[in-house]
């Protein structure tokens, strides 16, 4: 079951994230050694694997987090998220309406990446157990990434659903998350300063001090 605490230190990522030199699955451990709290895989790009290569991959690093009791997310493949018996599933304003898996996932966890207003006025929340808020930052980890919205835009969101868990995501890495650990946020979701770090396991516990 869905805990707000499970957003603390979120990390996403696939293989197009990690370095050449590395493995998803070093750099996975390395990250739930280092006390993630959700990890949201997140498989995209040109070299992104697919169909069974993408299955199998999905499920050894489900087992991975089996070990360490963290929530197992896919990113916005509903499909492969009741194939491989997901703990949740993570959709963006383009990708499929929680309203047409919503009976798939029950007793699962379900996030939506919210903007800004108008994508909240246009969002139905009923069924969705968090919020996505950004980009908080301006970010070079996905190429379709919208204008930053600022911290603000947490605050705003949060007065709007009545404080609705929410994730902060966007261009975080450890010398901006502070003014995000000031606002109604319970963690953020970390990309690129997980993935790319060189030493995986402090990073996250530095990111944790700020959600304590």
């Amino acid at each position: 079951m869905f805990q707000p605490e499970d957003l603390k230190v979120y990390f996403i990522c696939g293989t197009q994230d990690i370095p050449e030199d590395r493995t998803i699955h070093e750099v996975l451990t390395e990250a739930l050694e280092g006390g993630i709290t959700m990890y949201q895989f997140r498989e995209k790009g040109p070299n992104a694997k697919t169909g069974n290569a993408k299955k199998e991959l999905a499920q050894s690093l489900k087992q991975l987090c089996e070990q360490y009791h963290v929530p197992f997310i896919v990113n916005d493949d509903v499909e492969l998220a009741e194939l491989i018996d997901a703990d949740g599933i993570h959709v963006g304003q383009d990708d499929a309406k929680v309203n047409t898996f919503k009976t798939h996932f029950k007793n699962k966890i379900i996030g939506l990446s919210v903007g800004n207003e108008t994508e909240l006025a246009q969002s139905d929340l009923t069924d969705v157990d968090y919020i996505g808020v950004g980009p908080i930052f301006k970010t070079g980890s996905k190429d379709d990434a919208s204008d930053p919205v600022g911290t603000e835009m947490i605050e705003t969101l949060h007065e709007k659903t009545n404080g609705m868990p929410i994730v902060a995501i966007g261009g975080i890495a450890l010398n901006n998350v502070e003014p995000i650990a000031q606002t109604h946020a319970q963690g953020v979701s970390v990309i690129s300063a997980i993935a790319q770090s060189s030493n995986v396991k402090e990073t996250v516990r530095n990111f944790l001090q700020y959600f304590k």
